[in-house]
């Protein structure tokens, strides 16, 4: 299997070692040249990539092409580039439909849109996939777990989701500033944080048959520290807040 990255910036560098790590029947990986640092790093460390002369060199070398360009460039990017018919080619890009990206490649092949994320480096990501593809599901499954979309909908509703990392580390931020402000060092808060979020986040992954209200309800004692902080959360309009949140990034990702 040999593999093409149009574009060559975090997300492409985070799928392809997490492929490196956990594939063992890809036999060449190309990459465009245009982030050269990390296209050249990625080709020091892995004796399966190069680094493509173009983005056509990318293309013409690979069954599978990936798209990883910025919206803002992806039109001028594509256009240029000659496909050949059947191919198999995913878009990282969010902001652009199927139905565009065919009109830009103008040979009939097979677009399949995915959401990697950057913890797919570490074969921990979650990527949604739409259409559903068994293939390129197949494909990321090693890298954390691959979720196929049964239709745009819910494939917009992932990617709404996947806005929430911001919120998470800012939800930590907020935290570590406060117990700063309180008199603890910057770094003690930030540790005992890290540690504490991160053992969280084992315990949800771990914990797979149970609902996350169920979760709350297990780590929360009837009337304890832990209840009364999510309570004044939902009173002051936290969950509210994250709600409209989230309703505002979806209409905005199916305006596009």
């Amino acid at each position: 299997m040999k593999l093409g990255f149009v574009g060559s910036g975090a997300i492409t560098e985070a799928v392809i070692t997490g492929l490196m790590k956990s594939r063992s029947d890809i036999s060449a990986v190309v990459v465009s040249p245009r982030s050269a640092h990390i296209a050249s790093r990625l080709a020091a460390k892995f004796p399966l990539v190069r680094v493509g002369m173009d983005n056509q060199d990318v293309i013409d070398s690979a069954d599978i092409v990936f798209l990883a360009i910025r919206p803002q460039i992806a039109e001028e990017v594509i256009a240029e580039l000659r496909f050949r018919e059947h191919m198999q080619v995913v878009s990282f890009i969010a902001a652009v439909q199927i139905e565009t990206l065919a009109s830009w490649i103008k040979v009939p092949v097979t677009i399949t849109r995915t959401i990697p994320l950057p913890f797919v480096a570490e074969l921990q990501g979650a990527t949604a996939i739409y259409p559903p593809n068994d293939l390129i599901a197949d494909l990321f499954s090693p890298l954390g777990v691959a979720v196929q979309a049964k239709d745009l909908k819910q494939y917009n509703l992932f990617g709404a989701a996947s806005a929430l990392m911001a919120t998470y580390f800012g939800l930590l931020e907020t935290s570590a500033r406060w117990l700063e402000a309180e008199g603890m060092s910057y770094d003690q808060a930030s540790s005992y944080l890290r540690q504490l979020f991160g053992g969280l986040s084992h315990v949800t992954g771990a914990s797979q048959a149970q609902s996350f209200e169920e979760m709350a309800s297990e780590f929360s004692t009837k009337g304890g520290l832990n209840e009364q902080v999510f309570t004044e959360f939902i009173d002051n309009g936290g969950t509210k807040a994250l709600t409209l949140a989230l309703e505002s990034v979806l209409r905005r990702i199916e305006q596009r």
